[in-house]
């Protein structure tokens, strides 16, 4: 029997499939089209008359088609993909997405061990500066315990995404207690809590460091569409309760999920999923809706894009997340942080939820 997720989940394989990813210019590549990028992609329809339904889906060389992730009816973890780490050399580089990376020598680990022996592989592309949303979750724990106000830092690192407020908010969560220089850290075992297993922050420094540089960053710092998706579902201040956890389990406080979402409808960088950012660059095209409706973080380098966050207006509410390894690299202008096609892929989302007035 078809049920409303699966619809959903063919959906998305469909308008992703659409753009053609695969056939992307790669100016690493002198303009070639490159080794299909990784894609993923995770969807939350909270306005459904049926009640909420989702759908996970990824995309890789290894799966160019795109596979469906299997989702239990209680938005549980994925269940039949491992999800690899990214990967950095000892020159502090990123190496699986080189040109004629040879994927059969990298050594992968997975990022949450208790899904090593899922039938599925798939190489999480590093979440670049979306990694500042865990950042910010963090600093919300910290300030429901009382261990801290709310820095001056979040509103640039989050809405701007100001590389040296990150650092200033790093470094205050290690001086709380939150983070720690080695793996398991206070803020971790809240997102293992919360069920979200493969949201880690690990290897940063009590000064603030969080690059490859400073021994984390690529490899060491790992997000999963779905995952940040649910994530964004305990953020939301009008999402019905989270079904995949116990009733009663301890998240943010509501005065907390309210703050962290008014700075996310404050982004200025639309230039992902959503496009406003770069209106009047040659060949633009129109995304999702533009922040305040999209209260979302990008990420970019110049292998990596994300950007993940809750669309709600009269006519719609959906969370949606997606991580890929098509950074600037791929990009058309200088101004553009990646390809047209994933703002494009951002519309047909859209139009694909968006309810019209009965």
């Amino acid at each position: 029997m078809t049920t409303w997720a699966d619809t959903l989940a063919q959906d998305l394989l469909a308008a992703v499939q659409a753009q053609d990813f695969g056939s992307t210019p790669d100016a690493r590549r002198g303009g070639a089209a490159a080794a299909f990028p990784n894609i993923d992609l995770a969807l939350l329809e909270l306005n459904h008359a049926g009640g909420p339904r989702w759908a996970n889906v990824l995309f890789s060389r290894e799966h160019p088609l795109g596979l469906i992730a299997e989702i239990g009816s209680e938005a549980g973890a994925v269940r039949n993909v491992r999800f690899d780490a990214d990967l950095q050399n000892a020159q502090h580089d990123a190496i699986a997405w080189r040109p004629g990376a040879d994927w059969s020598r990298l050594d992968r680990t997975p990022i949450d061990a208790a899904r090593g022996a899922a039938r599925h592989r798939f190489v999480a592309p590093y979440p670049a500066s979306l990694l500042k949303l865990m950042v910010a979750v963090g600093l919300g724990l910290a300030v429901d315990r009382g261990l801290c106000d709310w820095p001056a830092a979040l509103e640039p690192m989050m809405v701007v995404s100001d590389n040296e407020a990150t650092d200033d908010c790093v470094a205050l969560l290690h001086r709380v207690g939150l983070l720690a220089p080695q793996h398991d850290n206070a803020l971790n075992a809240a997102f293992a809590a919360w069920d979200l297993d493969t949201l880690q922050i690990n290897d940063t420094t009590p000064a603030g460091g969080w690059r490859n540089a400073d021994g984390a960053g690529v490899g060491h710092i790992h997000m999963t569409a779905w995952d940040t998706a649910r994530l964004l579902w305990l953020l939301d201040p009008h999402a019905p309760p989270a079904p995949w956890l116990p009733a009663g389990t301890a998240t943010l406080r509501a005065t907390t999920r309210e703050h962290l979402h008014a700075v996310l409808a404050m982004q200025q960088r639309d230039e992902i999923l959503s496009s406003g950012t770069l209106r009047g660059v040659p060949g633009w095209v129109a995304g999702l809706p533009d922040a305040p409706r999209y209260a979302h973080k990008t990420g970019s380098t110049d292998n990596y894009a994300s950007d993940a966050g809750i669309v709600r207006d009269d006519h719609r509410h959906y969370i949606v997340a997606v991580l890929t390894s098509l950074g600037r690299r791929y990009a058309p202008d200088e101004r553009c942080a990646t390809t047209w096609r994933l703002p494009a892929l951002g519309a047909a989302i859209d139009a694909l939820l968006t309810q019209e007035p009965a």
